[in-house]
């Protein structure tokens, strides 16, 4: 902010970074990346995540980038993400690789959501590993999407999507079922139907789950039907001892003021034991967008 001349109070951004429910993270969301307006923006922001995740000893990450964002706000992603790979290129000799999912906004509409798998594709890199779509579940009837995906798996890229966070099991459903979505965001709707927790089981197809976010955003006590729900009454572990594959995340680390050391000791209050905190930790890299070859070497680095 302070590279365009503008000043925004500790207070103001931990009063905008409070919100009561989904849709007051959006307008917050909303206002946060109306500062990113220049390659320049995105190569600074690139620059602190890479730090914070090297603090974190983390060794691999799958960012999401709101390139559907990017486009809205009439930028061009291929310069913002040139910026954004000349960035992280000293990275690589500290240890730490990343790789990108180009994500489209669920309320956008599918013409928006193909001018980001357009954008992957005018990118022409190899660090693009995936497309997927967040924003608002309840918005854009997931069919709608079919023709976007098709793309996105002719281009070689993995499929994600955003489903049962807010919304219900059927979301999560349709996305495997319609678009093939290979990785579920959030999926924590999947409770209320046990046929399909053994269908993500079954398959192996793992629920990107994300501890504080669901908590900050009112979706953990909207799935549990009430007006709060603490971390404690999460239902990773259920989701987890049913034999789905859980990826533990940060979701926004800075908007939902968490870290992945913090989301591993959430896990740890919900009942989970050391032994399977290790196990989640593994799963990360089973179920990461990389070749045996990749993984391998990776897996080892992450060993204490």
């Amino acid at each position: 902010m302070a590279r365009h001349g503008l000043e925004v109070s500790e207070e103001d951004v931990r009063r905008r970074y409070t919100y009561r429910d989904f849709a007051e993270f959006i307008e917050a969301f909303k206002w946060v990346t109306s500062y990113l307006g220049e390659p320049q923006d995105y190569a600074l922001i690139t620059r602190d995540l890479a730090e914070h995740l090297l603090s974190q000893g983390v060794v691999y990450a799958e960012v999401t980038l709101s390139v559907g964002v990017m486009l809205l706000r009439k930028q061009r992603p291929e310069a913002n993400f040139e910026a954004i790979l000349r960035e992280t290129e000293s990275f690589a000799s500290r240890g730490l690789r990343l790789n990108w999912i180009f994500d489209a906004a669920r309320q956008f509409g599918a013409d928006a959501a193909m001018h980001v798998v357009d954008a992957a594709r005018n990118c022409g890199s190899k660090t693009i590993v995936a497309f997927g779509i967040g924003g608002d579940e309840m918005s854009v009837e997931t069919q709608e999407f079919r023709h976007v995906y098709e793309r996105a798996a002719e281009m070689g890229l993995h499929r994600l999507m955003h489903a049962g966070e807010i919304g219900g099991p059927e979301k999560i459903r349709e996305a495997i079922e319609l678009l093939g979505t290979e990785r579920i965001g959030h999926g924590i709707a999947a409770i209320h139907d046990p046929a399909l927790m053994d269908l993500l089981a079954e398959r192996r197809i793992p629920l990107e789950i994300c501890p504080a976010s669901n908590v900050k955003t009112g979706a953990l006590a909207r799935q549990l039907q009430r007006t709060d729900a603490p971390i404690q009454d999460h239902p990773l572990p259920q989701l987890y001892r049913h034999g789905i594959p859980v990826v533990l995340s940060t979701d926004d680390p800075a908007m939902f003021q968490t870290t992945l050391f913090e989301e591993y000791e959430n896990a740890q209050r919900m009942g989970l034991t050391e032994n399977e905190l290790a196990h989640l930790a593994a799963m990360s890299f089973e179920h990461a967008f990389l070749t045996e070859a990749e993984r391998r070497p990776l897996v080892h680095a992450g060993r204490p």
